[in-house]
């Protein structure tokens, strides 16, 4: 996505032991991606084509959706104006310039001044075990609420949907968010989908993966999956059209 917040770069992930994050991920399917020196920290990168996600090590960082713009510091002062408190305004002509703020809902996010990792050999066509990225669904208790926040930074909302789980989209070209009710999933995560999922859900069984316990009780067990991964990171995958 370019608008308002800039372009999408990657969902950042406090990572505390990255080897078993990126082993746990290229068993699903992803790709490193090769990362630069704008971190001190340990910082590592996988992607599925379609969703990168950044495993940032020794970092007190939180989950942010993480995005690219030029001009950082001007940036910041017209959400200022627009009346959004910056958590984090990290700027100037010596440092890597970084802002962080949060949504309604609690969901951090960042926005800083370049790439921190070169794209992957792959296109986005090619899925991973999990089939094909569809969101990155948020819980909220006040749809509105993330309705307003999101549209006037370049998310689209669209009528809310039930199946195959209920939820607010919000599109954009590059990344689609959505909202669920706290009651159907506590945390955050990212959503696939493919109409045969029952056969990914076996295929995943066969490398080991172990789905998490705590399913949504209106979901079918046997035709969609939970996981979870060594940070945290949880995959809700779905039955239901790419």
């Amino acid at each position: 996505m370019t608008g308002p917040l800039g372009r999408f770069h990657e969902l950042t992930l406090p990572t505390p032991d990255i080897r078993a994050s990126v082993e746990f991920y290229e068993r699903l399917g992803f790709s490193q991606a090769e990362t630069g020196d704008a971190w001190s920290h340990p910082y590592g990168v996988v992607t599925d084509g379609r969703i990168a996600l950044g495993l940032h090590g020794g970092a007190a960082r939180e989950p942010a959706l993480t995005f690219v713009h030029p001009g950082v510091a001007e940036f910041a002062m017209e959400l200022e104006r627009r009346g959004v408190t910056l958590e984090l305004n990290r700027t100037g002509a010596e440092v890597f310039n970084e802002i962080c703020f949060s949504d309604p809902a609690g969901q951090r996010i960042a926005v800083i001044e370049a790439r921190t990792y070169s794209p992957a050999a792959r296109v986005a066509e090619q899925t991973s075990a999990c089939g094909y990225f569809a969101q990155y669904s948020m819980p909220t208790q006040d749809l509105e609420a993330a309705r307003e926040f999101w549209e006037p930074l370049g998310f689209v909302a669209t009528p809310e949907a039930s199946t195959p789980y209920e939820h607010l989209p919000l599109t954009s070209d590059h990344l689609d968010l959505a909202f669920h009710a706290p009651r159907l999933l506590r945390n955050a995560a990212l959503v696939f989908v493919d109409e045969d999922m029952e056969a990914r859900i076996a295929r995943l069984t066969e490398l080991g993966v172990r789905p998490a316990s705590a399913l949504p009780r209106s979901l079918d067990a046997r035709r969609n999956v939970l996981l979870e991964a060594p940070e945290g990171t949880q995959l809700l995958l779905l039955t239901g059209e790419g």
